[in-house]
């Protein structure tokens, strides 16, 4: 059955008459008649009665109407999930992240989300987490991915994970020949940590207090790249969780050796949106890939 009749008998239907059906659908009543008279000829019987120039359902006429109508709800579906994905084929998604994260998680999950979706431009922003926050409810990113993101009304979280804190060793060091560490072995080499100034520290700072350990570092920096790269050098140990080094571990040039201190917390790593807004084709689908992402890493 062809589109255009369906749309008419619905209307006929609706309306009440051929003549109001043509009127709201702007053609010739005459089109309309000639459409439902060639489907009650297909169907070898009546649609209506017509009774005193009025319009009356047979019961093949309900049945008809019926498939019709379900027919039309199931088009008017498939064309709005065509123009949804039309629309998610081109478009713009801002993502606002730490600069560690955009150096060591971004750049293979850019790349993958570009082959799949070609038509998608990618923008990434290097912030501080304040500077995230800031920049997902503000509206200036769709999306933002940070460590320990605090939990406020304003965001919705698209996915998490947690993260545990290790030592990270060039591959000579004498601890890369080990499975596990603890933090007093850690401290007896010299020690490259992320400065204050980054959430993990703060995590750090406290492991070592809870055990009495006294520490001074030889090197504090902001930089991951920095600390990454030091360390692979053979400066001394890192303390970074494992999506920090994944590169320079898949290269070997950095051994993680997770840490087996029960009083050593975790990093929540958080991927938030606005919660009053629906995310946009483009945006959506980069949360699923993020999301898909850090679902699959190292299990």
């Amino acid at each position: 059955m062809h589109a255009r009749v369906l749309r008419y008998l619905d209307e006929v239907v609706r309306r009440g008459s051929i003549r109001r059906a043509a009127e709201h659908l702007h053609v010739a009543p005459t089109a309309i008649n000639r459409q439902i008279l060639d489907l009650e000829a297909e169907l070898g019987a009546p649609l209506f009665d017509r009774i005193n120039r009025r319009l009356h359902l047979t019961p093949l006429g309900e049945a008809v109407l019926a498939h019709v109508r379900q027919t039309l709800r199931e088009h008017d579906a498939l064309q709005a999930r065509v123009a949804e994905i039309k629309g998610a084929r081109r478009g713009m998604v801002t993502i606002a992240t730490t600069s560690g994260l955009a150096g060591a998680l971004m750049p293979s999950l850019v790349h993958d989300f570009r082959q799949h979706h070609p038509g998608i431009v990618v923008r990434v922003a290097d912030l501080p987490v304040q500077g995230i926050v800031a920049a997902v409810e503000q509206g200036d990113a769709d999306l933002g991915l940070g460590y320990d993101l605090p939990e406020v009304a304003a965001f919705r979280v698209a996915a998490s994970r947690d993260w545990s804190i290790g030592a990270v060793v060039a591959p000579g060091h004498p601890l890369a020949l080990q499975t596990s560490a603890r933090l007093t072995e850690c401290a007896g080499y010299p020690l490259i940590l992320p400065a204050p100034s980054l959430s993990i520290r703060a995590m750090i700072d406290d492991a070592f207090a809870r055990q009495s350990i006294q520490v001074t570092p030889a090197v504090e920096s902001t930089s991951v790249v920095l600390i990454q790269r030091l360390v692979a050098t053979g400066a001394g140990v890192a303390l970074l969780n494992p999506l920090d080094v994944m590169e320079e571990r898949a290269r070997g040039s950095v051994i993680f050796v997770p840490l087996r201190d029960a009083d050593v917390r975790q990093q929540t790593l958080r991927l938030v949106g606005r919660s009053r807004s629906t995310l946009s084709p483009a945006a959506a689908l980069m949360a699923e890939a993020v999301a898909r992402t850090l679902a699959g890493l190292f299990r």
